[in-house]
């Protein structure tokens, strides 16, 4: 009899063991996302708005950074550094930061204060996590459509990326195209990731097709102005994706506007790239740029105006 309860007792045991560990299986299964956005043209309402009057005084660039309540530091970098510029090669530009909501009180509070102080912030009521970043691209969109057409150029940038606004600005008037232009680090021939565990998973529910059109790396990307009244006013017309840079590339698909090189030499690098003087110079962005370090590579570049580039 003994016997038959310890039987029974181990199989209870070994059941629990096994009905654990497929939960565990299940669960870990999951995809990574958070419940699908249901997506409408001017999601959300505004918040705060900057301190600009593009009618008086059209900037030629408007560089738009996505940010995070938790990213002060990188902010204050940015704006003693690329950030601060007002005139370029004698062409107004101007940086805004695109922030979300916080369920925090503290850092909602907070972020309204740095906003009365800087006036250099765009921020709507929807949830700021990774999942939003879309709706952080397209409430760009949305301000340069409504309240800046009269720009010239439009960048969206990362709080983390180092931006060389004077190359930039050279690289855009000897371009000379103001409509329907879109460049940046150009992606071709993409695959979606499939796999669950993967940050940037999508499932064939949310796009069921085998290839991305190009897009740009959303590390840095630069487009007229009419750009982004065309893709705000399609963006409901295209399967919703956390994805960003995937979101407007598959908004130019259907504008049939193809992305272009801005110049022959590698320009934008959305990997990084080792920091000297003279590389630098000759770069518009790299990725992956903390805010101690954004301060000492653009000292260096300041410090080092008249270094002789030319034998490198």
């Amino acid at each position: 009899m003994q016997m038959d309860f310890m039987k029974m007792k181990m199989r209870l045991v070994y059941a629990f063991i096994l009905m654990m560990g497929a939960l565990c299986l299940y669960f870990s299964m999951e995809p990574f996302e958070e419940p699908p956005i249901v997506y409408k043209k001017g999601h959300g309402k505004f918040l705060q708005l900057p301190d600009i009057d593009c009618k008086q005084k059209p900037p030629f660039l408007v560089l738009l950074v996505t940010s995070s309540h938790k990213q002060l530091a990188a902010r204050m970098a940015i704006r003693k550094t690329w950030g601060r510029e007002a005139e370029v090669r004698g062409k107004r530009v101007k940086t805004l930061f695109l922030l979300g909501a916080s369920d925090r009180t503290y850092e909602m509070n907070a972020i309204a204060q740095e906003g009365k102080q800087h006036r250099d912030i765009i921020q709507k009521d929807f949830k700021d996590i990774y999942f939003t970043l879309t709706l952080k691209t397209m409430m760009g969109m949305e301000w340069v459509h409504h309240f800046c057409p009269q720009a010239a150029f439009v960048m969206k940038t990362d709080s983390d990326v180092f931006v060389n606004v004077g190359y930039l600005t050279d690289l855009l008037l000897k371009k000379n195209k103001t409509s329907r232009f879109f460049t940046g680090s150009i992606m071709y021939d993409y695959t979606p990731i499939r796999e669950t565990f993967s940050k940037w998973f999508v499932s064939k529910f949310e796009y069921p097709w085998d290839r991305y059109p190009p897009f740009c790396s959303g590390t840095g990307y630069v487009f007229s102005s009419d750009v982004a009244s065309k893709v705000f006013n399609v963006s409901d017309s295209v399967p919703f994706l956390k994805l960003e840079d995937v979101f407007v590339g598959l908004c130019l698909a259907m504008l049939k506007i193809q992305p272009e090189e801005l110049h022959t030499e590698p320009t934008f690098f959305p990997f990084g790239l080792s920091f000297s003087v003279c590389s630098f110079r000759k770069i518009v962005t790299c990725h992956s740029v903390m805010p101690q370090n954004l301060l000492t590579y653009w000292q260096a570049l300041e410090n080092s105006q008249e270094q002789n580039c030319s034998a490198v």
